[in-house]
């Protein structure tokens, strides 16, 4: 695979994610935040499985890895902490921000994410990364406590921030499976999530919301939470979590600019304090690069691949060239040095 092979997916996950946020936020009025988060994970769920059908109907299962039964516990994991808590409380928190202010502040997830995998699951850092995680840190902490005078704000702002925990918790779950059909695993994500939502909407929010409203909003979900989770997936495949959540990183710079365009938001001066200290953190950790010698363990496993340095192997089976593909395969013992992210085949201590 190339360095690049990723940044892509990721790129275009942040674009549909971002736009996403100021769309929900402007949905509020009409649909309570209860069932705001059951129908934008309702409509991720319906529209891919619309996509898995059609993918079914197309015969391209050469490419897949599907999900097995050893994926299933962290499938679950995912569901409960980014498909039902996670949602819930942002779109509470959404009701007491402004889009913008709420889209700046999900960079929180990038910083909560990187934490995590640093330090719980142990992927490398180093200090120009760091560097640049402290700076979005300082750029959030502005945006959540700099603007205290404006009503709620503080408590919309705490409510986000845990909702941001939730997804970087998932992220980091969702890397162990990344190798498997990301389809099937945004699906069952927005479907479940989906469904548990929109029982506790039923049950605490009373009345369902009106139609155009509910539409609208399986809508956004489907592209801002569907779509772009399938690309995150992807894209957590071939850069691992950190890198790929510094890409995704650049999203609540996208929700910002569509707040100002469609909801006609004015910012106030501390966005404009805190927009230079997050494009600096960003900046910062796309650029860094990472090369050593570094061994690879003989392993064997099942994911997308094309044959590059890492993929040289034979086939037991007839094979008609069609790369990417998917089969299980086995890796043999190398040591070689060239640049890198952690992704599945470079999990190395240094």
């Amino acid at each position: 695979m190339t360095l690049g092979s990723g940044i892509a997916p990721a790129l275009i996950a942040a674009i549909l994610f971002g736009a996403s946020t100021p769309l929900a936020r402007a949905l509020i009025g009409a649909i309570d935040p209860a069932w705001l988060a059951g129908c934008l994970y309702a409509g991720s769920g319906l529209g891919l499985s619309a996509l898995y059908a059609l993918r079914r109907a197309g015969g391209n299962a050469k490419r897949i890895s599907p999900l097995t039964r050893r994926d299933l516990p962290w499938l679950a994991a995912t569901i409960a902490s980014g498909g039902i808590v996670a949602p819930l409380l942002f779109t509470f928190g959404l009701r007491a921000t402004t889009g913008a202010t709420a889209s700046l502040l999900l960079n929180l997830e990038t910083v909560l994410t990187v934490m995590l995998a640093w330090f719980v699951f142990r992927e490398h850092y180093g200090p120009r990364v760091v560097v640049g995680m402290a700076s979005i840190v300082a750029a959030c902490t502005l945006l959540g406590w700099g603007e205290r005078d404006l009503a709620g704000v503080g408590g919309g702002a705490l409510l986000i921030a845990l909702a941001c925990l939730g997804w970087a918790l998932d992220n980091n779950l969702t890397r162990k499976i990344a190798g498997s059909d990301a389809l099937s695993i945004a699906m069952a994500k927005g479907l479940c999530g989906g469904a548990v939502n929109l029982a506790l909407a039923a049950a605490l929010a009373g009345p369902p919301p009106a139609p155009v409203a509910a539409i609208a909003a399986g809508v956004v979900g489907f592209l801002g939470y569907g779509v772009s989770l399938v690309l995150f997936v992807v894209a957590l495949r071939h850069l691992g979590t950190a890198r790929a959540s510094a890409y995704y990183a650049t999203a609540p710079f996208i929700g910002g600019a569509v707040a100002f365009a469609v909801l006609a938001e004015r910012p106030g001066s501390i966005f404009w304090i805190a927009l230079p200290l997050m494009a600096l953190g960003v900046w910062l950790h796309l650029t860094e690069r990472h090369a050593h010698l570094h061994s690879h363990e003989a392993m064997v496993h099942d994911h997308p691949h094309e044959h590059d340095e890492h993929h040289r192997h034979a086939h037991d089976f007839p094979w008609d060239g069609t790369e990417p593909h998917a089969h299980p395969h086995t890796h043999e013992q190398v040591t070689h040095a060239h640049a890198h992210f952690p992704d599945a085949h470079h999990r190395h201590g240094h």
